[in-house]
């Protein structure tokens, strides 16, 4: 049986920061950050209970900060080329290192991780962390790496922008000059000769919209004619393989690779089966923005999930925010079709706006249906990023990000809604409202039973809109429905993104029944978000009746008796006879 992950993004420095006073750019010692011994068991069987199987501990490894760690042995980071007072997570600083910003004792921070790991499985969960491999932090330099390891670039031919053997791209003679201030004297930034941006910005001169604060690296493509360079090995690949190695070691059961497109898939191919012929079970998740290569970062980059963030999220994002039609989900299954287990489903994460920003839904209650089809769309992953089950707004401008909708990954800050629920780590609904504790309850339900339910997990699925698309009791506009199917498990999914209840009769045809073995007949159906029992009748000549609430859906859950199916086998066979 499939085991369905769900996934709960946390951006660790931020949620169990308790400072309900923080200040727009504040440092570290005026806001607070939260410490990875704050994850509590009780914490992480709190997270579990919401239906969790992993969590992703977002920006662990040490990367580019303001704030000076030079008493700890750790070299200061120039603040010119640092995006915000904590520093984006995503410009690492030192692939073998912990944040010192996450530890209580600093030099023990490495050790504060192990034990996290160590707690985090004993309460059942798995870890996964980011991998960045396209780029680094300007200032790279590893204090923590095991002997014999060399840094990034140390052997490097400055004088070319290209060769196979070096680690970055270099504009040769020409100074690093972005359109930002650099500093004076002795407090300027000096790079020269320039490395290339991380976003594949092969000048001297990004801007502020570039990703000015990180260098990309070199994995033998030579971005002046295209031509590719993987044989002999490139000492970037070498360089990348021990540092997955290294964290695997440490028990960490996957990583969310960023970017994974801005990295030739050749190394995919080459690095993801070296880490897993020695730790088969460890997940490799790419973050990808292009539907045209899903399927060769799968099957040949060997990639066990993928997000599908400019297919299902782009599409459900549309239906509920810009008038597009529900039938347009149609397209999504269609666009994955054979991939679908390996679709990786969100509403949110820390690149995203939160759903119930105003720039966004502007109202948590609106999550079902979107929740529904993410969650039971496929039987690949769901993720949800912590306070997105809260109903978190992210209506702070909190220094470097302003207020767009999103939280700061950039900034040291306190979420609203985490520090309620946190509660100086009882993690307890004393300081929720009821609509709160009641949307918190509903991603419960919801995400427990699209693990638990095997017609979801593990089903197969069948679109019921081509059939239903005329059909005056369906608007194709807000409503869609779906069948999962399990061995004698069948779930009716319909949800409703209008705003107004919608008595439908949805049209199941003969085709559905061929496919999926459905036996006929009446039955008494349980109803899965609600738990309402009502007798239903499954035919492919009279509709399936039921209500739908606006901004709501059902899903019904009806179980064939063993009796009913062998009937229906001994009847056909009967009549071939």
């Amino acid at each position: 049986m499939n085991d369905k992950l769900i996934i709960y993004q946390i951006f660790t420095r931020l949620f169990t920061n308790t400072n309900e006073s923080c200040v727009p750019n504040g440092t570290i010692l005026q806001n607070g950050c939260g410490k990875l011994n704050d994850f509590t068991p009780h914490v992480l069987q709190s997270i579990a209970e919401l239906g969790v199987t992993h969590v992703w501990y977002t920006g662990v490894i040490e990367h580019a900060t303001a704030t000076d760690y030079s008493a700890y042995g750790i070299l200061p980071d120039n603040p010119h080329v640092v995006k915000g007072k904590a520093g984006s997570p995503y410009a690492i600083k030192d692939y073998y290192d912990i944040s010192p910003d996450l530890a209580e004792d600093v030099p023990n921070r490495m050790a504060e991780f192990e034990a996290l790991v160590k707690r985090t499985h004993d309460c059942g969960l798995k870890v996964i962390i980011d991998f960045v491999p396209n780029h680094v932090a300007r200032q790279y330099h590893s204090d923590a790496a095991p002997a014999g390891v060399e840094d990034f670039g140390k052997q490097d031919n400055t004088e070319m922008f290209f060769s196979p053997s070096n680690n970055f791209y270099y504009i040769t003679r020409q100074k690093f000059q972005p359109s930002i201030d650099l500093g004076k004297g002795k407090d300027e930034y000096v790079e020269f000769p320039a490395k290339a941006s991380g976003n594949d910005c092969f000048n001297a001169f990004p801007n502020q919209y570039d990703w000015y604060e990180t260098v990309k690296l070199n994995y033998g493509v030579d971005y002046g004619d295209g031509s590719r360079h993987f044989s002999p090995i490139p000492d970037t690949w070498l360089k990348m393989l021990n540092i997955l190695r290294f964290w695997a070691q440490k028990g960490v059961d996957g990583f969310r690779c960023d970017m994974v497109h801005m990295v030739p898939v050749e190394f995919w191919e080459w690095a993801i089966a070296s880490v897993k012929s020695k730790y088969p079970e460890v997940k490799f998740i790419a973050e990808l923005y292009d539907v045209n290569i899903y399927r060769d970062y799968i099957f040949r980059g060997g990639f066990d999930y993928l997000y599908d963030k400019v297919n299902l999220y782009d599409t459900l994002r549309g239906v509920q925010c810009h008038n597009v039609s529900a039938a347009q989900i149609t397209g999504c299954w269609q666009t994955v079709d054979g991939i679908s287990n390996h679709m990786l489903n969100f509403l949110e994460n820390h690149d995203e706006q939160r759903f119930a920003s105003k720039e966004y839904a502007g109202d948590a209650s609106l999550v079902i249906p979107s929740l529904v089809v993410s969650a039971t769309f496929s039987t690949g992953p769901v993720m949800i990023y912590a306070g997105q089950e809260l109903g978190e707004k992210a209506e702070d401008a909190e220094g470097f990000s302003g207020r767009d909708g999103r939280t700061t990954i950039f900034d040291y800050w306190s979420v609203p809604a985490l520090r309620k629920w946190y509660n100086k780590g009882k993690c307890d609904y004393a300081n929720l409202s009821m609509a709160e504790i009641n949307l918190r309850e509903t991603y419960k339900r919801i995400l427990t039973m699209s693990r638990k339910e095997p017609a979801i997990s593990d089903g197969n699925f069948f679109d019921l809109m081509y059939v239903n698309y005329h059909n005056p009791s369906l608007d194709p506009h807000r409503v869609y429905a779906y069948l999962r199917k399990h061995e004698e498990e069948l779930i009716v999914v319909i949800v409703n993104f209008g705003d107004m209840p919608q008595e439908c009769k949805i049209n199941i045809p003969q085709h559905a029944f061929d496919f999926l073995k459905l036996v006929p007949g009446d039955y008494m159906a349980v109803e899965l978000l609600t738990g309402r029992r009502q007798k239903k009748h499954l035919s492919a000549t009279e509709p399936f009746a039921t209500v739908v609430g606006g901004n709501n859906a059902v899903l019904w859950k009806i179980k064939f008796s063993k009796e009913k199916a062998d009937g229906k086998k001994k009847r056909k066979t009967l009549a071939g006879k």
